[in-house]
């Protein structure tokens, strides 16, 4: 067990945690980043809700306007 120097394995020890800590942050900055991306999308579905909506204000009354003139 001791054939290598204390400062070695110390420095093993380091290398350890460091790429435990690398994994551990790379794994909370992907859930970071799908949760801005999922606002992002979100933002985009509210945008194209609020077109249709308009456009659907826009051909009710025309609608009105050829039902009533059909009629007639």
């Amino acid at each position: 067990m001791f054939l290598l120097p204390w400062w070695i394995y110390v420095c093993i020890i380091g290398i350890l945690v460091s790429g435990y800590m690398a994994f551990k942050t790379s794994r909370e900055d992907k859930v970071i980043d799908n949760e801005f991306i999922e606002q992002e999308g979100q933002v985009y579905l509210d945008r194209i809700e609020q077109e249709r909506q308009k456009k659907r204000e826009m051909i009710e009354p025309q609608q009105h306007l050829q039902n009533d003139q059909s009629v007639s």
